[in-house]
């Protein structure tokens, strides 16, 4: 698939995995000019530069932004606020603005807290990646079929704004992704529970695992099950990432977690009373949206959830 040029320079401010991913796939599709690379890491800058992801590599956010018609900023989200404070005075008029955050409403206030008037800032959240970080872990092929969120101003009515957002759309499409508008708060929920609250609870799983009194750590890499197995590739994910996530989106996930607490020790009294018809009945639902996700294409059906048996 290919498409027509959309930014003449994108500036993406963090080559972790999904902004090393973007600039990846902006270069093969041809949806920007000339991409730009905004890193404090040195370590990285030089994996940037011999990877040959950008056609220019800088430390200095001011520097890497000016005159680029989009910048993504593809940091944790609680540093989103003082990456754009650094870039502000270097945005040129009528850029777009934008981020690839999992939660949105800390996000947008941090982006419009410094933005000037003359730029457009649209949130964003492409609803994909790994557990692998650094600009070798990002691929091309990370955005395809997969949903990006926009979760414009709703404030903000003027057709200019309207414009940009459908620019932005057009770009993310150009990436292989499907985009969704969505409102900021209604966001943070529905990632809550679909995204934050797996996490948190696959950290705390594994974590438990490693304590248990009459089990080594020995045991429990070598006798992982299929199941402990995937919680164990969750919570490989960025440390520094999700912990800025469960800051960032604390009341959305209280909420989402005291919910999940009620249903957990209804399930543990269904164990304790041998109420197999309830539990059949909830396995069965749960199965029911596997196959869904499967249905929709955000997931494959491959033994094994399509992974190489050999690597994990």
């Amino acid at each position: 698939m290919t498409t027509g040029r959309i930014y003449e320079r994108m500036a993406v401010v963090g080559f972790g995995l999904i902004g090393s991913s973007v600039a990846r796939i902006a270069r093969e599709r041809g949806v920007v000019g000339e991409i730009i690379a905004v890193d404090a890491s040195e370590k990285h800058r030089e994996r940037i530069e011999a990877l040959g992801l950008a056609d220019r590599v800088t430390g200095d956010i001011a520097e890497g932004v000016a005159g680029a018609d989009l910048v993504v900023f593809a940091v944790p989200v609680l540093a989103m606020g003082e990456a754009m404070a650094a870039a502000a005075a270097a945005l040129a008029p009528g850029a777009t603005i934008t981020d690839v955050g999992s939660v949105k409403g800390s996000v947008a206030e941090a982006l419009a807290a410094s933005a000037p008037d003359n730029v457009f800032v649209i949130p964003g959240h492409p609803i994909a990646g790994t557990e692998n970080s650094g600009p070798d872990a990002g691929f091309a092929e990370l955005f395809d079929g997969r949903w990006v969120i926009l979760t414009p101003d709703d404030g903000r009515e003027d057709p200019a704004y309207a414009e940009a957002v459908a620019k932005l759309a057009s770009f993310w499409r150009g990436c292989g992704a499907q985009v969704e508008v969505m409102d900021v708060k209604h966001h943070d929920l529905v990632l809550a529970i679909t995204s934050h609250l797996p996490h948190l609870i696959a950290y705390n799983i594994v974590g438990t695992a490693s304590d248990l009194e009459g089990v080594t750590e020995g045991e429990v890499m070598k006798y992982s099950a299929g199941g402990f197995r995937d919680f164990t590739r969750i919570a490989a994910s960025d440390p520094t990432m999700w912990r800025d996530i469960f800051v960032a989106n604390k009341e959305a996930v209280l909420e989402v977690l005291g919910r999940f607490t009620e249903d957990l020790q209804a399930l543990s009294r269904q164990i304790r009373w041998g109420e197999a018809d309830k539990l059949h009945d909830l396995f069965t639902r749960t199965r029911a949206i596997r196959r869904g996700v499967i249905a929709l294409g955000q997931e494959s059906a491959e033994p094994n959830f399509g992974r190489d048996r050999g690597k994990h």
